[in-house]
C-alpha cells in the first residue's frame, strides 16, 4: 500500500517508524508514520496552539487548542509532573461548532503549576505542542506538607512597590505626596516631569531632582539583580484597533524570570505569548528583547496605574488615563477624486484638545500630507487628507479615550477627458464632511455642558450656605466619689445665688503673669494688673514670699509687680499672685544665653570658596541645652533641607552642606542658636569660583581699512571670583562656516589689530574672557567689512542670440570700468512681460563666469526681457539696461524624426512598442500606416511632446510588416518606414542523414524546418563533434540550403548537430547518426596487399582537467585521462615551473589516469596547473586553474 524506510528516524512504539515534519505553527512537533500519505489523507497538525498562562491561584485557566487531519485525529491532554485523573480537577471539551478542543481547570492550585502536553494523533502521524502554566500563589495557603509535595511550586513574590491595592493603602499625612508620582517619574522622559510636576502639586525641581536621582540609583541597584539592560520604555496609548498597549525593551539576566503586571497594585492575570490572539483581555507579547502588555475590549475599570514587575522588582510604571468623552458624530466614508482633498470631521460630547487619528493602522501627523483641525471649543475635531492619491485609500480611524470610530476612504480616478499620459493637476476641491450642521450640534453641546456646570455650581455653593443642625448640649459628667462611683449631681444653685456671687467679686485680673525666661546674672520682673485697686500676696511654688533676699515686692495702684535683682538658679520656680478671687500663676525658668566658642568663632568667619559644582560645607560646635533652636541663613533667607540644602545637627555639632555650587548660591552664610533666653549668630561667606561672565559690549570698531581692523572692548562685568588672565579673539568671514582663532590679549590689553583681512570681504569677530576657571561665553560683533565698497560698471545690454519654447540663450559684453576691482562674475535678472518685478537667476556668491547665458527657466509662449550686473569683491554692481523683449517659443522647422530605428523584431504574443521622437514647430500632426493603408483599430496610439508610440498588445505572425510615421506640419512633412518582423522560436530541422562519396568528405543532407515558409529570415547552423576534441564546434552558418560537404579524418568518430535559426534565437537540435570507425566508407579498390595495422598514435587528453576552489588548510585532488602509444611522459607544471620532484606535490600515472594530491593547500598552490604528455608522434596538453578561498 506504501512504502517505509528501512531506518527510523523517530521510534514512537515498538516497530512504529516516524519521520519528522514541518508545521505551519511554531513550536508544534509532527512525527509522519508512514513515508508517502495516501491521496486525500494528511498527518495530524494544529492551526491554533494553546498558549501560556500565568493565573492567579482560584481562578478558571482554559487551555485551547484547534487541529486538522484526514482521518480526523484524536486530542488527548497530559502533564510533565502529576497525573491528570481528577476529572472535577481537569476537564476536557470539544465545540463541534468552532471545531475547537479545550481543557479546563476550575479553582486552579499552586500544585498544578506544570508544563502540559497536547496530542493529536491519526493512523498517518501524531502532533505534539507543549505549553506552560504559571500558578500565582495566595494568602499562606503554602503549609509544610504542600512544601514538601513533588511537584515543585513557585516562591510567593514579595513586592518592593509602595503602590499598594486600595483596601490596603495608608492614610497619606498632610503634604505628603503620592507614591504614584515617584513610580512615574522614574519611568517618564524627562520632558515629562515638568507637566507631572504639576499635576501632583511639587514646585521645589531642584529637591525634586535629587530625590529623583537617589531613588533611580536604588531601583538600578535593585533591577540590576534579574536584567542586563532595559530601554525603550514607551507608555500606555490607545491604537487604532481599539487596545491599550505599553511595551519597552529589556535583557532578562534569567530567561525564566518571573514577569508579574500590577494594576493599583493589584496583580492582573494575562497570558504569554509570541502571537497575536484576539481572545484574551490582557497579554504579553514577548519577541527577543522586546515585551508589550496589550489590553483589549477597553473599559472605564481599565484606567489606573499598570507596572510592570520581574520578581518583585518594578521595571516598568505608566498611567492609563480614560477621559469621560464620547463621539455625538462619528466620521463617515469618504469618496475623493485623484489630486482631491478628503475631509473627516467629528464632534464630541467633552472638550477634548487632541484626539489620535490613524490611517491604514498607522498613527497620522499634521504634516505636508495630512491637516489636523480642532475648533476654538475643542468639540469638533477633522482630519484633512491633502491631494488624494491611489495609495491613499483605506481605512481611518478616529480615537478619542477609549472610544473610536472608524470609515472608509475611497479613491477614484480623474474622469476628466484629455488626461491620459499627463499629470493631473492639484484640485482645489474638498470631498467628505459629515453632511451635517457641525457648528450647530457643538454650540447646543457647549451650552448643555455649561448649564449642567451652573447646576453644579448652584449645589456647592448652596450646601455652603445651609445653617449647620443645632447640637444638643452634653451635660457635663458627674464627679466620682472615693468609691469611684459617680456621685448624684448636685442641685442647681438658685439664680438669686449667683446674682449675689457675681456681686461679692470686688476685683479681677486684667492682665495677668506670663512665663519668664531670666538670663542668669541678670534683673528680671513679673507683673499683673487687676480691675481695681486691692493687696495681694505673691507665692513661689506654693510659698508665701517677702521682700528680701533678693527679691522686691513692688504694688503701684492696681498693678503690681516681682522684682528679682539677680536671677539664680535658686529663684527659678512656678510664682502665683493672689488677690480675693483674682488669681494668675506662670513659671520664672533662669539660664543662659548660647554662645560660641571664639576660637570656632573665627575659623567660621572666614569665606568658603569652592569651584562650580562642588560642594561648600560649613560646620559650628556649640554647648547642648534645653529648647535650642538652630537656623541657617543665606542673605537673610532661612534655608532649610531638601534639594541641595542638607542641615544636620548633632547633639553639639551643627552642619550645613549646599551640593552642587552655581553662581546663584554665592552670598553671606549665617548660622543663629537661639534659646528662650536669647540667641547669638555667626556669619560666614560662600564664594564661587566660575568662568567670568563674557566681556562687556559692545565692540566698538576703532578702524576698518582695507587692510587693518581694529576692535576694543570692555572687561567683564563678572570675573566669576577669579581674574581675568587673557582675552581669545576668533574671526569668520561670512559665507564660509570656519571660525579661526586670531590670537590671546593679555589681561590689561583690551584692543585687538586684524592685520590679515581682504579688501570688501566681510568679517565677524568673537571675543572670550579666560581665568583660570575657564573661557566665557563670547562677546560677538555685528559684520565687519575691510575698506569701502567699490562697485564695477554696468555691462552692455545683454543680446539674444536664439530662442526656443524651453531655453533662450543671451550674451553680453563686459563693463567699460571696474575702477581697480577685477570682475568675479556675473549676475543675470529676468522680467515677465507685463511685471514690474525683477527676478534674479543665480544668487551673488554663485555669479556666472562666461559672458553667456542659457535661461531654461522660462514658460513657453511667455515674453521675457533680461539685464546683467557685474560682481567684484564688493559685490553686485548696476544692472545693465534690459534687453529687446524676446518670447519663449521655438523657431519654425520642418519636423525630423531623431535617431530613429527601421528594424524591429518581437516574439509572437509579446506587445509591439514602436517609439518616435520627433521635432518640428508648430507641433506637426503624426499619421501611422501599415502598408500603405491605416492601420487596424486595435492598435493604440500614442501622442505626447515630442514622442509617438504605435502599440499592439498581443502580436501575431500577420502584423508582420512595414509601418510608416508621417509627421506633418506648416513647415513641411516627413516620414519614416520602419520593419516589424514578429516570429517565433524556430522549430528543429527533420531527420538528418551523412553520405560519403569522396574519401574524406561526408555530405550532410536534412530535412527543411517547418517553420522555413513563414520565416524568409531562416536559416541553419551545423556544429560538430568528434572524438579527438569531444567539444562541440560550429562548422557552418547562416546556411540557407539544406545540404552540406564535411571535411572528416579516418580513424575517429563524428556526431553532427543541425539548428534552425532565425532573429529569436536556435531551434532545439536534430542530431546525425554516429559517423566513425566502425561506419560505412567509401569502397576504395587497389591491387596491393593490406600492410600490417600499426596501433601507435600520438597522445591525446580524453578527460581534462577541472578548476578548483579549495578553502585555505584543505586537500585538493586532480586528475585527467591522456591516451597514447607508445605510452606517453606526463610532465605536471604550476605557472610554467616544473613540479615533478616536488615534494609537497604526491603524482601518479596509472594506465593513462594522472593524478596529482595536495596535502594541505596554501596560497602558494594557487596558480595554472598544465599536464604535458609526450610521446615520438607527438604531444597533448591540458590545464586549469586553481584559486584558494580564505
Amino acid at each position: 500500500m506504501w512504502k517505509r524506510k528501512s531506518k527510523a528516524s523517530d521510534q514512537s512504539a515498538d516497530g512504529q517508524v516516524g519521520f519528522k515534519k514541518k508545521s505551519s505553527v511554531p513550536g508544534v512537533m509532527i512525527t509522519q508514520w508512514v513515508e508517502e500519505l495516501p491521496e486525500g489523507k494528511t498527518h495530524p497538525d494544529f492551526t491554533r496552539k494553546p498558549i501560556a498562562l500565568t493565573i492567579q491561584e482560584g481562578k478558571l485557566a482554559i487551555f485551547r487548542a484547534k487541529v486538522t487531519g484526514e482521518p480526523t485525529p484524536t486530542v488527548t491532554w497530559d502533564r510533565n509532573n502529576g497525573k491528570m485523573d481528577d476529572k472535577e480537577k481537569y476537564i476536557t471539551k470539544y465545540d463541534p461548532n468552532s471545531l475547537e478542543h479545550t481543557l479546563e481547570m476550575p479553582n486552579i492550585k499552586p500544585d498544578q503549576a506544570d508544563t502540559y502536553k497536547c496530542y493529536a494523533n491519526n493512523e498517518f502521524g501524531r502532533a505534539v505542542v507543549t505549553v506552560m502554566l504559571n500558578v500565582i500563589a495566595v494568602g499562606f495557603q503554602k503549609n509544610k506538607a504542600l512544601q514538601q509535595a513533588e511537584v515543585k511550586i513557585e516562591k510567593p513574590v514579595l513586592r518592593k512597590s509602595k503602590i499598594k491595592p486600595r483596601q490596603e493603602e495608608e492614610k497619606k499625612k498632610d503634604g505628603e505626596l503620592d507614591p504614584k508620582f515617584w513610580e512615574l517619574l522614574i519611568s517618564a522622559d524627562k520632558k515629562d516631569y515638568e507637566s507631572l510636576c504639576a499635576e501632583y502639586g511639587v514646585t521645589d525641581f531642584r529637591w525634586m531632582l535629587k530625590k529623583l536621582n537617589e531613588m533611580k540609583k536604588e531601583r538600578e541597584e535593585e533591577q540590576a539583580q534579574f536584567i542586563k539592560s532595559i530601554e525603550n520604555l514607551k507608555p500606555i496609548r490607545v491604537g487604532a484597533s481599539g487596545t491599550a498597549s505599553f511595551e519597552l525593551e529589556m535583557d532578562l539576566i534569567d530567561a525564566h524570570s518571573r514577569i508579574f503586571v500590577y494594576k493599583d497594585g493589584e496583580m492582573v492575570p494575562f497570558s504569554i505569548t509570541s502571537e497575536e490572539d484576539d481572545e484574551v483581555k490582557h497579554e504579553l507579547k514577548n519577541v527577543g528583547k522586546k515585551y508589550k502588555f496589550t489590553i483589549r475590549d477597553l473599559l472605564p475599570d481599565d484606567a489606573g496605574l499598570y507596572q510592570m514587575d520581574v520578581e518583585g522588582v518594578t521595571v516598568f510604571s505608566t498611567e492609563f488615563k480614560i477621559p469621560m468623552v464620547d463621539f455625538l458624530v462619528k466620521i463617515q466614508e469618504v469618496k475623493a477624486i485623484e489630486r482631491e482633498d478628503a475631509v473627516f470631521e467629528c464632534v464630541l460630547s467633552n472638550p477634548f484638545s487632541r484626539i489620535a487619528w490613524f490611517g491604514k493602522g498607522a498613527p497620522l501627523e499634521a504634516g505636508e500630507k495630512f491637516d489636523i483641525l480642532v475648533s476654538e471649543d475643542k468639540l469638533i475635531h477633522k482630519l484633512v487628507v491633502k491631494d488624494c492619491m491611489m495609495v491613499d485609500k483605506g481605512i481611518y480611524a478616529a480615537c478619542a479615550g477609549i472610544k473610536s470610530c472608524n470609515a472608509f476612504l475611497v479613491v477614484e480616478p480623474d474622469p476628466t477627458p484629455g488626461q491620459v499620459g499627463k499629470k493631473k493637476a492639484r484640485k482645489t476641491t474638498q470631498a467628505g464632511g459629515s453632511g451635517i450642521d457641525l457648528e450647530k450640534i457643538a454650540k447646543e453641546q457647549q451650552e448643555k455642558l455649561t448649564k449642567d456646570r451652573e447646576t453644579i455650581k448652584e449645589a456647592v455653593q448652596a450646601a455652603k450656605e445651609a445653617p449647620p443642625p443645632p447640637k444638643e448640649p452634653t451635660p457635663p459628667p458627674p464627679p466620682s466619689d472615693d468609691s469611684g462611683k459617680a456621685a448624684p449631681p448636685p442641685p442647681a444653685p438658685p439664680v438669686e445665688e449667683k446674682i449675689e456671687v457675681v456681686q461679692e467679686i470686688q476685683v479681677s485680673m486684667v492682665q495677668g503673669l506670663t512665663d519668664t525666661y531670666a538670663t542668669r546674672g541678670q534683673p528680671a520682673e513679673l507683673t499683673c494688673t487687676l480691675s481695681g485697686e486691692r493687696s495681694g500676696v505673691w507665692y513661689r511654688d506654693g510659698e508665701e514670699l517677702t521682700s528680701g533676699g533678693g527679691l522686691t515686692l513692688v504694688r503701684d495702684g492696681v498693678h503690681h509687680k516681682l522684682v528679682i535683682q539677680s536671677a539664680r538658679d535658686d529663684l527659678a520656680g512656678q510664682y502665683t499672685f493672689e488677690a480675693g478671687d483674682a488669681k494668675s500663676s506662670a513659671a520664672l525658668n533662669v539660664g543662659d544665653v548660647p554662645e560660641f566658642d571664639p576660637d570656632e568663632l573665627h575659623k567660621f568667619s572666614k569665606p568658603v570658596i569652592v569651584k562650580v559644582g562642588q560642594h561648600a560645607s560649613w560646620k559650628m560646635p556649640f554647648l547642648p541645652q534645653d529648647g535650642l533652636e538652630i537656623k541657617w541663613f543665606k542673605d537673610g533667607a532661612e534655608l532649610h533641607d531638601g534639594g541641595g540644602v542638607k542641615i544636620h545637627k548633632d547633639p553639639a555639632l551643627a552642619r550645613l552642606q549646599i551640593r552642587d555650587c552655581v553662581r546663584s548660591d554665592e552670598g553671606e552664610i549665617k548660622i543663629k542658636l537661639k534659646t528662650p533666653f536669647g540667641a547669638c549668630e555667626a556669619t560666614s561667606r560662600l564664594l564661587v569660583l566660575d568662568k567670568p561672565g563674557p566681556p562687556e559690549g559692545p565692540v566698538d570698531i576703532i578702524d576698518s581699512s582695507s587692510n587693518l581692523i581694529e576692535l576694543q572692548w570692555k572687561p567683564p562685568k563678572d570675573n566669576g571670583n577669579s581674574p581675568v588672565t587673557n582675552y581669545i579673539i576668533e574671526r569668520q568671514q561670512v559665507g564660509q562656516p570656519m571660525w579661526k582663532k586670531l590670537g590671546d590679549n593679555a589681561a590689561n590689553k583690551l584692543i585687538y589689530r586684524d592685520r590679515n583681512v581682504a579688501h570688501g570681504k566681510n568679517y565677524i569677530y568673537r571675543i572670550y574672557a579666560q581665568n583660570a576657571m575657564g573661557i566665557s561665553d563670547a562677546l560677538g560683533t555685528e559684520t565687519i567689512m575691510a575698506g569701502i565698497l567699490v562697485f564695477p560698471g554696468p555691462p552692455a545690454a545683454p543680446k539674444v542670440e536664439s530662442a526656443f519654447k524651453n531655453c533662450i540663450n543671451l550674451t553680453w559684453e563686459p563693463p567699460e570700468e571696474d575702477f581697480g576691482e577685477p570682475i568675479i562674475g556675473y549676475q543675470l535678472e529676468k522680467r515677465k512681460k507685463d511685471s514690474n518685478q525683477w527676478i534674479a537667476l543665480n544668487a551673488v556668491n554663485d555669479p556666472i563666469d562666461a559672458l553667456k547665458y542659457a535661461v531654461k527657466d522660462v514658460s513657453e509662449g511667455a515674453e521675457y526681457e533680461f539685464r546683467v550686473a557685474a560682481i567684484n569683491v564688493s559685490g553686485a554692481g548696476p544692472p545693465s539696461p534690459p534687453s529687446v523683449m524676446v518670447a519663449a517659443r521655438n523657431p519654425k522647422m520642418k519636423p525630423r524624426f531623431i535617431n530613429p530605428e527601421d528594424f524591429l523584431v518581437i516574439r509572437a504574443g509579446n506587445a509591439v512598442r514602436i517609439k518616435m521622437d520627433f521635432e518640428g514647430e508648430p507641433q506637426p500632426e503624426i499619421t501611422w500606416l501599415k502598408e500603405e493603408e491605416p492601420v487596424s483599430p486595435w492598435v493604440n496610439i500614442i501622442n505626447v511632446d515630442g514622442c509617438s508610440t504605435l502599440v499592439i498588445p498581443s502580436s501575431k505572425r500577420s502584423d508582420s510588416g512595414f509601418y510608416t510615421i508621417t509627421a506633418k506640419n506648416s513647415s513641411g512633412s516627413a516620414n519614416f518606414e520602419i520593419e516589424v518582423r514578429v516570429t517565433d522560436m524556430p522549430k528543429q530541422p527533420g531527420p538528418v542523414e551523412l553520405e560519403q562519396l569522396v574519401h574524406g568528405k561526408l555530405i550532410i543532407n536534412w530535412a527543411p524546418s517547418p517553420d522555413e515558409e513563414l520565416d524568409d529570415r531562416l536559416h541553419y547552423t551545423i556544429a560538430e563533434n568528434e572524438s579527438n576534441t569531444r567539444v562541440w564546434r560550429t562548422i557552418a552558418d547562416r546556411l540557407f540550403c539544406h545540404t552540406f560537404t564535411a571535411n572528416i579524418h579516418s580513424g575517429r568518430e563524428y556526431h553532427f548537430r543541425v539548428f534552425a535559426k532565425n532573429d529569436m534565437g536556435l531551434s532545439d537540435p536534430s542530431n546525425s547518426p554516429t559517423w566513425g570507425v566502425n561506419s560505412l566508407k567509401v569502397q576504395t579498390s587497389t591491387n596491393k596487399m593490406a600492410g600490417l595495422v600499426s596501433l601507435e598514435r600520438p597522445p591525446s587528453i580524453l578527460v581534462p582537467l577541472k578548476v578548483h576552489t579549495p578553502p585555505k588548510g584543505y586537500k585538493c585532488y586532480m586528475t585527467c585521462a591522456i591516451r597514447g602509444s607508445p605510452t606517453p611522459h606526463i610532465s605536471w607544471y604550476l605557472n610554467d615551473i616544473c613540479i615533478n620532484s616536488n615534494q609537497n606535490y604526491y603524482i601518479t600515472n596509472a594506465h593513462g589516469i594522472c593524478s596529482m594530491y595536495i596535502l594541505r593547500v596554501t596560497h602558494d598552490d594557487a596558480g595554472e596547473y598544465r599536464v604535458v604528455a609526450n610521446n615520438m608522434y607527438g604531444k597533448a596538453e591540458c590545464s586549469t586553474k586553481v584559486c584558494v578561498k580564505d
